[in-house]
């Protein structure tokens, strides 16, 4: 888990550092021993989960057509997550192949997973918000890992009905308090002092310690320092306490503007170039304020910029790159492909499916975030040029950027460990406002902004490209990103490192709990920063930005050079970005459509049949070569990796077969498009182990 785990902590109990947040391991999530139980269905509880409502005589339905078929159970409303207790559940426990997670379970939807929630009247689909007058005969909720679940509640009592339907809306619809995020009560809860192992375990960069290790590892530091000179955010709440800058840079010069200004660094290459980022300065109108900023702005300049030993070139992400409106608008058309309540539904959108895709211009984003990061691994590798990526807060496309750059250019980061501290550093440390970003208030004033998820889709697109040069799996990444709206630990719920540690400290004291200062409010967009640069950072710095079309020719040199060459997957690693190389995740997009799953096909499938046949294979050799010797014939069984591979799909681990649809499965030219199975065979390590998931 990334930061310190578990926030707060009952009786001043220090909370731990824990693993990383993806892989929850079953000593980690304690069993309350409080359960709610009835006709043997068991609600099990996590420490400080209260159950809120509750309906009986609910039918969770298959979504196949307009059919009324399901599962009888109750559906239950937790302060955690939304439960689904079906009367008959003894289907897939059985199955090894199944992906269990240890926090929630299959009918299980976190609070904060919720997306949208419509209701069904007289056959028409409303959303659902607000104070209801009538109350749906269906309940359909959206979550935000794409999953879709039908709910009818024509059977149900109707006080139980007003209840359930209520209660949901209102703990997943209205706006929260921080203090009320359920990881606090967790935390409260559920002690846990167990240490961690430091041989696995990722580095946190919360101690000065950790940051000289990083430096030395990259061998900057010759030409940057740790500093400590914001050790208990007394210079400012959106850096971290500890963090590092060019060398020459006076210390005294980092709390002049409140951290805005300053060159952080980020990484440094192995020829002695490095990676830096710098937030803007407050907008002033004031001549002599704005003469005195563009002064402090030439002496930091100076610092980082010395011909010919030195040579920075800026990269203003604010105003020359993507804006956040354009992130959100395409991820909100993106996902809406995916959102799919029955057969009919998913065929008719069938034939216009990639003019859809094309529209929502979500490949065309990641497109370039892959594109951006090779042009400043061009500059840093080829160039020999330090790079300065600029931005409002540092704290958004800043950590994008940065974090493809590493994982392109250093394996470290391509290890298990390297990448959980990669965006311990980059994302946490960096100060990205998850909070916000993701919404977990549900504040009317914000939308979601996905960037996050962004930095995942492109190492997906990295990961599927050059499996060999990973050490995790796509389903590592998707069950990352999934594990965005689970309030269990701290890692994503807060919008920077002071304000978990503030609140972790005042949760305990009662005070009041502040938001960051640099939190953006709505509107934070490209309109707002787009002269921002020009106006404060001068001619100097300006003249550094280089002309499009010389940048465009030095990128494609570099492109084709490299792809050009016999790979090696211990050094530089670019991406394809051409167009039908950009392709959809399929494992996180379409897990849950069970019509866009190949059932028996897929790698893992693939591989576990080609395992059979190898075995067999070898069986009737060793029998060829006894019976050649005259020897008598041994029965020799073989014994396959996966027994059930007929069970397992091109989706696996993820195909649940919510519905089963009596038309055909999606055609081979069309699946073809989504995901290339010309290399089905080539990776063994795909059996990941989702026990410690």
């Amino acid at each position: 888990m990334l930061g310190k785990g578990v926030v707060g902590g009952g009786g001043g109990t220090k909370a731990p550092k824990p693993s990383f947040v993806s892989y929850v391991r079953p000593e980690e999530i304690h069993t309350n021993e409080k359960e709610v139980t009835e006709k043997e269905v068991t609600l099990r509880l996590l420490p400080g989960e209260q159950l809120l409502c509750e309906a009986s005589t609910v039918l969770k339905c298959v979504q196949e057509d307009s059919c009324q078929r399901g599962i009888y159970g109750r559906l239950v409303c937790t302060d955690f997550k939304i439960s689904f207790l079906g009367d008959d559940e003894s289907t897939l426990d059985n199955d090894e192949t199944q992906f269990k997670n240890k926090v929630v379970g299959e009918n299980d939807i976190t609070l904060h997973c919720v997306d949208q929630i419509y209701g069904v009247f007289d056959e028409k689909k409303k959303t659902l918000f607000g104070q209801l007058k009538k109350y749906p005969e269906t309940l359909i909720i959206h979550c935000k890992d794409l999953r879709v679940f039908h709910f009818c509640l024509r059977y149900t009592k109707e006080e139980e009905v007003k209840r359930i339907v209520s209660g949901i809306i209102h703990h997943t619809q209205a706006p929260k308090l921080l203090k009320r995020l359920f990881l606090f009560s967790y935390a409260a809860a559920a002690q846990n002092d167990a240490a961690p192992d430091p041989k696995n375990h990722a580095v946190m960069f919360d101690t000065l310690q950790d940051w000289c290790w990083e430096l030395e590892r990259t061998k900057g530091n010759m030409k940057y320092k740790a500093v400590s000179v914001n050790e208990g955010y007394k210079v400012c709440e959106r850096l971290p306490a500890y963090f590092v800058v060019p060398t020459p840079l006076p210390e005294e010069d980092v709390p002049r503007f409140q951290g805005h200004g300053i060159p952080i660094w980020c990484w440094s290459c192995h020829n002695g170039c490095a990676l830096l980022k710098m937030s803007a300065l407050p907008k002033e109108q004031d001549d002599g304020i704005l003469q005195v900023q563009k002064n402090f702005l030439d002496g930091i300049y100076k610092t980082i910029h010395r011909p010919p030993y030195e040579n920075v070139k800026t990269e203003d992400l604010s105003s020359n790159f993507l804006s956040l409106q354009e992130i959100q608008t395409a991820y909100s058309k993106f996902k809406q492909l995916f959102l799919i309540d029955n057969s009919t539904e998913f065929w008719d959108t069938d034939i216009k499916w990639f003019s859809l895709l094309e529209s929502s211009s979500w490949l065309d984003i990641i497109r370039r975030c892959l594109k951006k990061a090779v042009e400043i691994i061009e500059c840093l590798e080829a160039q020999n040029m330090n790079i300065l990526l600029l931005e409002e807060n540092a704290s958004d496309l800043c950590c994008l950027v940065s974090s493809l750059v590493q994982v392109m250019m250093d394996p470290h980061c391509r290890t298990r460990f390297g990448f959980q501290s990669l965006v311990q550093k980059e994302w946490i440390m960096g100060g990205h406002c998850f909070l916000d970003r993701c919404n977990h208030l549900r504040q009317s004033d914000k939308e979601e902004v996905p960037v996050f998820l962004l930095f995942l889709e492109c190492v997906w697109q990295l990961v599927q490209q050059h499996p060999p040069a990973f050490e995790f799996t796509e389903t590592y990444l998707t069950v990352l990103s999934d594990s965005l709206y689970i309030p269990i630990f701290s890692t994503f719920f807060f919008n920077s490192p002071h304000q978990k540690d503030t609140n972790v400290h005042q949760r305990q004291l009662s005070l009041p709990l502040t938001q960051s200062k640099s939190s953006p409010k709505r509107g934070f967009f490209r309109e707002e920063t787009d002269h921002l640069i020009k106006n404060l950072l001068g001619k100097r710095i300006s003249k550094l930005i280089n002309s499009s079309e010389e940048l465009q020719d030095n990128f494609r040199e570099f492109y084709d050079s490299w792809h050009s060459k016999p790979r090696s997957y211990h050094g530089l690693l670019l991406p394809h970005i051409e167009g039908p190389e950009v392709r959809v995740w399929a494992q996180r997009y379409l897990r849950w459509i069970p019509e866009a799953q190949i059932l028996g096909g897929g790698r893992v499938a693939t591989m576990s049949k080609l395992l059979e046949m190898l075995e067999e294979v070898q069986s009737l050799q060793e029998k060829i070569e006894e019976r050649h010797h005259s020897q008598e014939a041994r029965q020799a069984e073989p014994t396959s990796l996966l027994r059930n591979s007929a069970r397992l799909s091109s989706l696996f681990p993820f195909a649940l077969l919510q519905r089963h649809s009596s038309k055909p499965v999606l055609p081979t030219s069309g699946w073809k498009a989504l995901e290339d199975e010309e290399d089905l065979a080539k990776r063994e390590d795909e059996f990941v182990d989702l026990g410690d998931v």
